[in-house]
């Protein structure tokens, strides 16, 4: 079983772990934003950033690391291939989600609607992601404490530039 330390990068980190312990993370900060209410606005737009913010690290160590890894690996596989490629199309779209609700108030009209539609698209990426992808890329001739640790160094670098 791999280590579980958080701040050290040297520590031996699954790949798959590492991105579904995030999805665990931003799901966690979903589930409080949607019990705060309509008069918690700091914690709303507090906690809002945050998901943003953990969101942007997440799909960017995907992006630049985890997604090419798979497609590199699983060369003339088209399934896989093709599952990148929607993983990163969906990307697209959060991404825009999540710029207009980093330009945006908790008083603004719809914002509350576009975290919960942001909700559900990660919600349904993520099923996607461990359901499918993952279980692929575990089959893939790849080094996942490796890509682990690379993902994981990224990750630090990234939350320090925030």
């Amino acid at each position: 079983m791999p280590s579980n330390k958080t701040s050290n990068a040297t520590a031996a980190v699954d790949a798959v772990e590492l991105l579904t312990k995030q999805h665990r993370e931003v799901e966690d900060l979903f589930e409080q934003f949607e019990k705060l209410t309509d008069r918690a606005k700091a914690s709303k737009k507090k906690i809002a950033d945050q998901i943003c913010n953990a969101l942007i690290m997440h799909t960017t160590i995907e992006e630049e690391i985890f997604y090419p890894a798979t497609r590199e690996a699983s060369k003339g596989e088209e399934e896989t291939e093709d599952m990148v490629d929607e993983a990163v199309v969906e990307h697209a779209s959060a991404k825009d989600l999540i710029a207009q609700i980093q330009e945006m108030d908790p008083d603004d009209e719809l914002y509350d609607a576009k975290v919960k539609v942001l909700s559900e698209m990660i919600e349904h990426h993520v099923e996607e992601e461990e359901k499918e992808m993952f279980p692929k890329t575990r089959k893939l001739k790849l080094d996942m404490e490796a890509l682990g640790q690379e993902m994981k160094a990224r990750q630090e670098e990234i939350e320090a530039s925030m």
